[in-house]
């Protein structure tokens, strides 16, 4: 009998209240990296109604009105109606930033002295920005190589903001969640079992104003505007039997940060691979990329997707971890959980050599400080909002799979077969 079980990955909308924060770390953060590259950042941001605290470290020459960026963000989200409980124009913006400890920085300092290439004795001076452990995953179970839940989960997301953007479905509000459950047999996808979506919305639809009605006109139009949009895009077709939830309690009128409190870095498995992956802990969001937090997950994506689009792994989970001021990592780990194609000593042996881990190399070898400056001033907000992974939507180094070729030509079983 082949084991059955349901595996769920749930993500959110850009409106609800930690991703409202998560986005403003980042903006941030892009601001600060446009004007000096050098900055060294950990925004953090705390919403709730009616009111944005920025707190955290910066190190910076950049000049930048935060209040200003946060206004527009927040406005960009679509927060522009005060009753809400929580608009662009009208809540108030606290700003308490330090500087950052001299002591975490000196480990560090050395990152951006120039921006020219480095030389292999400067990249082993530089260490990491701090201790701790990061995971990167892929599968071929979609054509981003990401675990199926947390693909479609977010495909619904930002698909519910687009017809909310558009005017398709114009009373909907920006907060909200989706949730999807499959089912799995022998470790293979092979339906959608439970598809959920929370949106906030206005009280009344077109002159329609009992909550039942509301309710079921929303459950129609999300159905035929985003959920049949996302599977036809996907080739992929819900059974009959499949559930789709909308608004279980029955309405969702009063949400965003008037609803509920956010914080960053509090969605972090929404940020990754919907839990169907480890991770070490560490959130991405208001970070520069000296801190491996960030930029180190970055390259175990980046390193576990090559592998999977070689063809040498059909699911492959690589773990990195770092000490502070020490450029090389501690400890490096591959695990393609059975379904490996080559012996994983010699895919690791292959992966030290063949792929950049220290922390000033990532940083020169994805472009990391220099990307928001070349990209119009943004680019890490776009990402801090329906996931780092997986992004059909944009072009984000680490999702390249430019080594591909390299490991299949050097590991196939063909050729490890020969030279054995």
């Amino acid at each position: 009998m082949p084991k059955r079980y349901f595996f769920t990955s749930e993500s959110v909308t850009e409106g609800h209240p930690d991703k409202v924060c998560d986005q403003i770390s980042d903006t941030i953060l892009d601001a600060l990296l446009s004007q000096d590259p050098k900055s060294r950042v950990a925004a953090e941001v705390v919403v709730n109604t009616g009111l944005v605290l920025i707190t955290g470290e910066v190190t910076t020459t950049a000049q930048v009105n935060f209040v200003d960026l946060v206004r527009r963000k927040i406005a960009e989200i679509g927060y522009t109606n005060a009753d809400n409980g929580f608009s662009a124009n009208s809540c108030a913006v606290l700003v308490a930033l330090d500087e950052q400890s001299p002591d975490i920085a000196q480990g560090v300092n050395a990152a951006h002295e120039t921006r020219d290439q480095k030389s292999e004795e400067q990249l082993d001076a530089i260490g990491a920005g701090d201790q701790g452990i990061m995971f990167g995953f892929a599968c071929n179970e979609t054509p981003e190589l990401m675990p199926l839940p947390i693909s479609l989960a977010h495909r619904i997301s930002r698909r519910l903001a687009s017809v909310r953007k558009t005017g398709q479905l114009s009373y909907l509000r920006p907060d909200g969640k989706t949730q999807v459950t499959v089912a799995y047999e022998d470790g293979k996808p092979v339906g959608i079992d439970t598809i959920l979506v929370s949106t906030q919305h206005d009280a009344a639809i077109e002159s329609i104003t009992n909550s039942t009605e509301v309710q079921a006109r929303i459950k129609s139009d999300l159905w035929s505007a985003v959920i049949e949009p996302v599977f036809t895009d996907l080739h992929i077709q819900p059974k009959k039997e499949t559930r789709f939830l909308v608004n279980p309690t029955g309405q969702f009128v009063i949400g965003g940060p008037q609803g509920d409190a956010g914080l960053t870095g509090r969605k972090i498995i929404v940020d990754t691979y919907g839990g169907y992956s480890r991770h070490g802990g560490g959130a991405f969001s208001g970070k520069d990329p000296t801190k491996v937090d960030r930029s180190a997950a970055y390259a175990c994506r980046y390193v576990a997707k090559n592998i999977v689009a070689a063809g040498l792994a059909e699911k492959c989970e690589v773990q990195l971890s770092y000490a502070i001021g020490v450029a090389r990592p501690v400890s490096i780990l591959i695990e393609t959980f059975g379904t490996g194609k080559v012996d994983e000593d010699r895919l690791l042996e292959v992966v030290q050599k063949n792929f950049e881990l220290r922390p000033a190399g990532l940083i020169q070898a994805f472009g990391l400080d220099r990307l928001p400056a070349e990209r119009g001033g943004r680019f890490y907000q776009d990402v801090a909002a329906y996931g780092h992974f997986g992004r059909t939507d944009l072009d984000l180094p680490w999702e390249q799979t430019d080594k591909a070729d390299l490991l299949k030509a050097t590991l196939s079983p063909e050729r490890s077969a020969v030279t054995a």
